[in-house]
């Protein structure tokens, strides 16, 4: 059995067949990703609390009543801890940020600001891809050294 040669082959080379690319472009940029809401809410919470200085977010009533509502059987139904004074605006490419802070007492709001500010900017568009527009920061309390945490305890254990 003889292959038959086309002009221009050398014998020895397999013939190579063109392959026809289908879809347009890579395969990362087919398609549309869509990001909620809560989930840059999240993001944003948990690097807001990494920086020294956020003794806690959100006011102090809505912490009370939030630590109130998860302790109760079936009443986690609203925000959770993790979200809790974070309020988020997510579009296709950008998202903006309202945060509910309050700082330990002796540091420096504007640092601590400034810090949140970076660290969440980082989070965010580094998980997401989006990016930050604005990030507004309410300071709304100072926790004093001799304060007790408004959250009521647990009465297990």
């Amino acid at each position: 059995m003889t292959e038959s040669m086309h002009s221009g082959e050398a014998p020895d080379e397999p013939r190579r067949t063109s392959v026809t690319k289908r879809g347009g472009g890579a395969p990362a940029v087919r398609g549309r990703t869509t990001i909620a809401d809560g989930v840059v809410e999240k993001i944003a919470g948990l690097a807001a609390r990494d920086v020294v200085g956020v003794h806690a977010m959100g006011s102090g009533i809505s912490r009370t009543f939030g630590a109130v509502r998860d302790r109760v059987p079936g009443g986690g139904g609203g925000k959770s801890s993790v979200t809790r004074g974070v309020k988020a605006e997510v579009g296709e490419v950008q998202t903006a940020l309202d945060l509910e802070i309050v700082v330990d007492y002796g540091v420096s709001i504007a640092d601590v600001a400034g810090d949140v500010r970076e660290n969440v900017i980082s989070a965010v568009e580094r998980m997401t891809g989006l990016e930050v527009v604005e990030v507004n920061i309410a300071v709304s309390d100072v926790k004093l050294p001799e304060e007790e945490d408004e959250e009521p305890e647990s009465r297990l254990q």
